[in-house]
C-alpha cells in the first residue's frame, strides 16, 4: 500500500469515529456516535448517509414504502386486540405489490403467523414500528422507562420467535412524541445534557433526546446479547418538533428542538400540510415548501433519512380549520398531490441521502381514534385519521381503490 493510500485509509477511518453533528440547535452543537465496537447488522447496514442491502451492494436502497396496520372493522388495539390471523395478508399484499412496494412499515406491535407467512411469497421486506406511549409526562421516569423497555423486549423475541428476522430492515422505537409532553420531560430534566450507553453516546441533548437514545440502546443491546445479531435503530419523529429548528410555526421552543438521530438513521413522518413543512422556503427544483424541507433536512443530516410517513386524509370534510389540510382532500385531487411529493423527494438537491420514501397508509383505519370494537364499525367522518387509506374498506372487510391513487402509486414506484 502506498503512503497516499495508507494516508487516505487513516482519513476514512478516522471520519467514521467522528460523531453526527445537528448544526440546527442553538448553543452548543448536539452530537451522537455509534461506538465502533458494537456490531453491524447482517443484511441492512448505513454507510454514511446511504442504506446499503448486503445482498446487493453495489446500489444504495430506495424504499418504495407503504404504512400497513391491517386492523379491519371491528377490531381495534385499543382494547388489547391483534389483528385477526387469517387470509388476509395474502390479499392485502398482493395490492401492494400491484403497487410495486417494496417495504412495509409495520405498526401493530405483534404481527400473527400469516402475515409473516403471506410475506414469504413476495420479494417485500419490512420496517418494525415499537409504539411507546407519546402522551407522558416525563419520558425519563424510571417507572415509565422499565414498562417500556419490556413492551421493546417484547417485539424483538416475537420478531425472533414469528417474525422474519432476514426480512426486517429496522425496528423503530417511539413514534411522533406529543410537543407537551417534550417540554414537559425537558423542563423536569434540565440538567440531563448527556448519555453514554454501551452503544450509543450522546451529547449537548434535551432530557427527553436522552429518553429515547437509552431505549435505543437499551433495545439494541438486548437483541445483540440475546440473538446475537441486531438490525437497524431508529426513533420517528414528525416535523412540528423539529429536528429543523428555524420555523415560526413549531410546537416546541428551539430549546426542546428534538432532533432523532439516536440510531442509525434518520426517520421522519414528513407531511406536505404540516409545521415546519409548510412554512419552508422554496426547493431548488420544483419550488414547494416541500421540497425546500427536504433539502434543508438533507443539508443538516449526517445520516440516511427515511420518511417513514406521507399521505392525505380524504375524509368528507376538513374539520380543524386551525389545522389546515387536515383532512377534507377530494380523492380525485391526490393523485397530483402524490406525483409532486414523489418528484419533490426524487428531484431535491441532496437527495442521495434519501433512503425511501412510505406512503401513510394501505386502507383507511375505521378504530381510531380509541374506539371499542362496537364504535369501530363506523367511520367518523369529523376524524381525518381514519381517513388516510388509499383503499377505502367497508363492513364485509373488502377493500376499494380511491380512485386513480392506488394506480398512481403503482406508476410513481415503477419509475428509477
Amino acid at each position: 500500500m502506498t503512503v497516499h493510500h495508507t494516508l487516505l485509509a487513516w482519513l476514512l477511518a478516522l471520519a467514521l469515529l467522528v460523531p453526527a453533528v445537528v448544526p440546527a440547535m442553538a448553543g452548543p452543537a448536539k452530537t451522537m456516535t455509534l461506538h465502533p465496537q458494537t456490531p453491524q447488522p447482517l443484511r441492512f447496514v448505513a454507510r454514511g448517509t446511504s442504506l446499503i442491502d448486503l445482498s446487493r451492494p453495489e446500489t444504495p436502497v430506495f424504499f418504495r414504502g407503504m404504512g400497513y396496520s391491517p386492523y379491519l372493522p371491528g377490531e381495534t388495539p385499543v382494547r388489547g386486540m391483534a389483528p385477526g390471523n387469517d387470509d388476509r395478508y395474502d390479499r392485502h399484499l398482493a395490492l401492494m405489490e400491484e403497487m410495486n412496494v417494496t417495504y412495509l412499515h409495520v405498526f401493530p406491535r405483534l404481527m400473527p403467523a400469516n402475515f409473516f407467512k403471506a410475506l414469504d411469497r413476495t420479494e417485500m421486506v419490512y420496517g418494525q414500528d415499537v409504539w411507546v406511549w407519546a402522551y407522558e409526562d416525563d419520558f425519563l421516569a424510571p417507572k415509565f422507562q422499565a414498562k417500556t423497555l419490556r413492551d421493546i423486549k417484547e417485539v424483538i423475541d416475537h420478531t425472533y420467535r414469528v417474525g422474519r428476522p432476514d426480512r426486517l430492515v429496522l425496528f423503530s422505537i417511539g413514534d411522533e412524541l406529543q410537543a407537551k409532553c417534550v417540554k414537559s420531560t425537558n423542563a423536569r430534566h434540565p440538567e440531563v445534557r448527556d448519555y453514554k450507553g454501551k452503544h450509543l453516546t450522546v451529547t449537548n441533548r434535551t432530557a427527553t433526546e436522552v429518553a429515547m437514545a437509552k431505549l435505543v440502546d437499551e433495545a439494541m443491546e438486548y437483541e445483540l446479547s440475546r440473538y446475537g445479531r441486531r438490525h437497524l435503530y431508529c426513533h420517528t419523529s414528525w416535523t412540528h418538533i423539529g429536528p429543523i429548528a428555524d420555523r415560526p410555526d413549531l410546537e416546541v421552543s428551539r430549546e426542546d428542538i428534538l432532533v432523532p438521530d439516536m440510531g442509525d438513521l434518520v426517520c421522519l413522518n414528513v407531511y406536505t400540510y404540516a409545521n415546519g413543512v409548510r412554512t419552508s422556503p422554496p426547493g431548488s427544483v420544483t419550488g414547494t415548501t416541500y421540497q425546500g424541507y427536504l433539502e434543508q433536512l438533507a443539508r443538516e443530516s449526517t445520516q440516511p433519512i427515511l420518511v417513514t410517513q406521507v399521505g392525505l386524509a380524504t375524509s368528507p370534510y376538513e374539520p380543524r380549520p386551525w389545522v389546515p389540510g387536515f383532512g377534507g382532500h377530494k380523492v380525485e385531487d391526490v393523485p397530483a398531490a402524490f406525483r409532486a411529493v414523489w418528484r419533490d423527494i426524487r428531484t431535491a438537491a441532496g437527495k442521495e441521502k434519501f433512503s425511501g420514501l412510505v406512503f401513510f397508509e394501505l386502507h383507511d383505519e375505521w378504530w381510531k381514534t380509541a374506539k371499542g370494537p362496537e364504535e369501530a364499525l363506523r367511520q367518523d367522518e369529523d376524524d381525518p385519521e381514519q381517513w388516510f387509506g388509499v383503499y377505502s374498506i367497508d363492513l364485509n372487510h373488502s377493500l376499494t381503490p380511491k380512485g386513480k391513487i392506488p394506480a398512481t402509486i403503482g406508476e410513481l414506484f415503477a419509475e428509477p
